[in-house]
């Protein structure tokens, strides 16, 4: 399991384990909130009718008198309200009265007058001097059947308790508010939970994107490949992942370095060894002996014209072992210019212009119509210099050397077309690597194994690739394919 998958679930889990519990949390407290807030109206309704109940009470006219009259008007009232969405129709409460006994003397209901109600705790505890208060179920089984009843003292002009008024609600008529509350509760505790998903995914695919681009990075590094530090997301002030990607790229750059300083010594040091033994034995049999006759004069020219040779190959394999190295490390093209093709063939055509002569050879250029690339002019040209070098040491005399371009709106494709003796099969898979070469026809020295080398490393760095096979009817086909942009 990757670790930003690993890392929301983790997430995930723990927000869902909070919502879940502050969901509940508050939807156990919502019928509590709701009950107390209607017991605190009660109870404040109760004291008030406590007090205008009194002097029918003393007067004996609990149930003639006035505030029966409006007790009993009241149930006909039609409140016609609307409560938050809600219709109210009907008051909902009823009103009982019971004397010092606990014997119920009025009912606004008109069922329960001559009962004992001494029993009943809201009775019972408010003829004591308490607060009194119970919540009863009308159907023992059914809790939404239960009904709240709040007391308050009647007293009398001495301040003694003379019977108990209890104002009773049912508990169902709060049902649609608690409902709602709770619905309201649920509803934005998903909302919560979907909120947190979102933005533990989003963290998470941060995450992933972040160690992804350093994983495929370091593998590039690890594979050889030419690779980039990634710089979206990077470039953080003072973030952990600029940090890391930062010393992976420093860690990279040194070893790279040294890794490229010791390969370097070790492939020049091997190519060198041979035209510095040539260069050494010439220089032996020049050298004049005691009681030996000089060298002839034919031979003497033979020597050092071996010596000058084997000098300037040396010098050329390091020239192109610099600028083989100065491609193989750059990771990118720091300020790409766009480049005119025609005009890049010419100025490549025109530099083996003396070595074209000299072979007997024909280069045919084409007409590019104005066709351009974006990139590298120095290292292009310097590209297509050695893929024509390479096509003059294999064409034969009086042939003709030709290079054409085509492509479409995204790339652009260069051949340079010989009809040399190919490429032997065992070689075909071989040809860009380093050090690699084949004889030239008509015993020619070999090359130093680093132009065609040098053609792949320019390509690759334009994000392009090079190919060299045989042609139709003989001969080799190089094509350098190159991203226009």
């Amino acid at each position: 399991m990757k670790i930003g998958l690993r890392i929301l679930l983790g997430y995930f889990l723990i927000v869902a384990l909070a919502g879940i519990l502050l969901a509940r949390v508050f939807v156990q407290e919502v019928k509590p909130g709701v009950r107390q807030a209607v017991e605190d109206t009660l109870a404040d309704t109760a004291n008030v009718l406590a007090e205008l109940v009194r002097d029918d009470f003393i007067g004996g006219s609990i149930n003639d008198g006035r505030f029966a009259e409006r007790m009993h008007a009241l149930a006909k009232r039609q409140v016609g309200a609307n409560i938050w969405g809600f219709k109210k129709g009907k008051v909902s409460y009823r009103v009982y009265i019971t004397d010092a006994r606990g014997m119920v003397v009025f009912d606004s209901t008109g069922r329960d007058v001559g009962k004992d109600y001494s029993r009943w705790n809201d009775v019972y505890l408010t003829l004591r001097g308490k607060y009194g208060a119970r919540s009863t179920r009308a159907d023992p089984n059914d809790d939404n059947t239960s009904v709240m009843h709040v007391a308050a003292p009647i007293r009398d002009v001495d301040g003694r308790i003379i019977g108990v008024l209890t104002v009773a609600k049912p508990n169902q008529v709060l049902a649609p508010f608690i409902a709602r509350s709770q619905q309201v509760v649920m509803r934005w505790g998903l909302v919560l939970l979907g909120t947190a998903l979102l933005v533990g995914l989003m963290a998470s695919w941060w995450l992933s994107r972040q160690l992804g681009g350093l994983r495929r990075y370091a593998n590039a590094v690890t594979a050889g490949e030419r690779a980039q530090l990634p710089e979206r997301g990077f470039e953080v002030p003072a973030g952990e992942f600029a940090d890391l990607g930062r010393a992976l790229e420093t860690m990279r750059t040194r070893l790279e370095g040294k890794q490229y300083v010791e390969q370097y010594v070790h492939a020049l040091t091997h190519e060198l060894k041979s035209p510095l033994s040539a260069i050494r034995g010439s220089a032996e049999l020049l050298e004049p002996h005691p009681g030996q006759p000089p060298l002839p004069e034919a031979d003497r020219a033979r020597f050092v014209a071996a010596i000058r040779a084997q000098g300037e190959r040396m010098a050329q394999t390091i020239d192109k072992l610099l600028a083989l190295a100065a491609v193989e490390h750059r990771q990118r093209i720091e300020e790409p210019e766009t480049i005119d093709l025609e005009e890049l063939l010419m100025d490549a055509a025109a530099q083996v212009e003396q070595k074209t002569t000299d072979a007997g050879v024909t280069i045919i250029l084409p007409v590019t119509n104005d066709a351009t690339i974006r990139g590298d002019r120095f290292l292009l040209r310097q590209a297509l210099v050695n893929l024509l070098d390479n096509a003059i040491d294999f064409a034969p005399r009086d042939s003709r050397i030709e290079v054409s371009v085509d492509g479409n709106d995204e790339t652009s494709r260069i051949t340079v077309a010989d009809r040399g003796p190919g490429i032997p099969d065992y070689a075909i898979g071989r040809v860009f690597e380093r050090f690699y070469s084949l004889p030239r026809p008509g015993g020619g020295s070999r090359s130093s194994g680093l132009g065609l080398c040098f053609v792949a490393q320019v390509a690759d760095l334009h994000g392009g690739h090079a190919v060299l096979a045989n042609r139709d009817g003989g001969g080799a086909l190089a094509t350098l394919e190159l991203p226009r942009r």
